[in-house]
């Protein structure tokens, strides 16, 4: 009897930690987590001015909207330059799920996107500001991918 009670406890502990670890992987391999992991990795790289890294993550139909040379080239000059920044603070707010979305009027409907807000904070010569962006993430071929809305 006395054997019993002891086993109680440890496979009561047992479950437990079955149930959260099993919880945990789903949380962490959801698509919703997927979709906002990109986007973190994306900012990430344009925190660091690595804009080439950041370019990798952008879906064809935007990588069709810039070269790779001139997003570079392009965000430096903007960020940096202009604004007189030489990083950003941001947050990714509200994951929610769309379908069909469209990232122009003409293209053809992605069935799946992740829809979140980033909000970019910038301290620079102009003071402090932020720029609040609709950032669209879709899977395609195995991989995560970056999109901007571009409807009139």
């Amino acid at each position: 009897m006395k054997r019993q009670f002891k086993t109680l406890p440890f496979l009561f502990i047992s479950l437990i930690a079955i149930g959260i670890t099993t919880l945990l992987f789903f949380l962490f391999n959801s698509p919703q987590h997927q979709a906002r992991e990109i986007v973190e990795e994306f900012y990430t790289y344009e925190q660091e001015g690595d804009f080439s890294s950041s370019w990798q993550l952008l879906h064809p139909q935007m990588k069709d909207r810039f070269s790779k040379g001139h997003y570079i080239q392009d965000r430096a000059h903007v960020f940096m330059n202009h604004f007189g920044v030489t990083t950003f603070s941001y947050n990714v707010k509200d994951v929610e799920k769309l379908k069909d979305w469209k990232m122009e009027e003409d293209s053809e409907a992605i069935e799946e996107v992740f829809s979140m807000t980033v909000v970019q904070t910038f301290k620079g010569k102009y003071g402090r500001f932020d720029i609040y962006q609709s950032v669209f993430v879709t899977e395609e071929e195995g991989d995560w991918l970056i999109m901007w809305d571009y409807n009139k």
